[in-house]
């Protein structure tokens, strides 16, 4: 992979770095030392905490919420995550998300980890919450059609 590290990936360059479906956000990084475990490879943990860096730089940058006073709060309801193959310190990767299908205040959202061929891959389900923490928010007309238009997500 000859693209840049910890800037956002636009579709073509991760399909251009050979991950296979569409994805609509992506970012490359390397595999740091504080991620590897006893077995010389990466931690479960490190899928999950890239899964996380990956959401919530493309919550922000698609405008779901900034995490300020008054932005909605954005849930998680469930998170898993299948290892496919493990990953070794120095291992450049891309990890990537879109969102695959949505309802009226909730979201899916998938992920792959590529190095080489995809290594782990993973979904999210989120809720869209009011400021108080309690109230659900109904998805904005203009982040469905984002959702549709763009990662090709379906209602389910």
């Amino acid at each position: 992979m000859n693209l840049p590290f910890l800037t956002p990936l636009a579709p073509d360059q991760i399909a251009g770095a050979g991950v296979p479906g569409r994805w609509s956000y992506g970012v490359r990084d390397r595999v740091r030392f504080a991620e590897i475990d006893q077995l010389n490879h990466v931690n479960n943990v490190a899928y999950l905490q890239w899964f996380e860096m990956i959401r919530v730089r493309y919550f922000v940058e698609w405008g779901m919420t900034r995490y300020g006073p008054g932005d909605p709060q954005v849930v998680m309801r469930a998170q898993t995550a299948e290892y496919l193959a493990p990953m070794h310190l120095g291992d450049d990767y891309l990890v990537a998300c879109r969102t695959i299908n949505y309802r009226n205040t909730s979201f899916t959202i998938e992920y792959v980890c590529f190095s080489e061929g995809v290594k782990v891959t993973g979904q999210s389900v989120i809720v869209m919450v009011e400021p108080d923490g309690k109230t659900k928010r109904l998805l904005p007309d203009d982040l469905v059609s984002r959702f549709r238009d763009f990662d090709g997500a379906t209602r389910a």
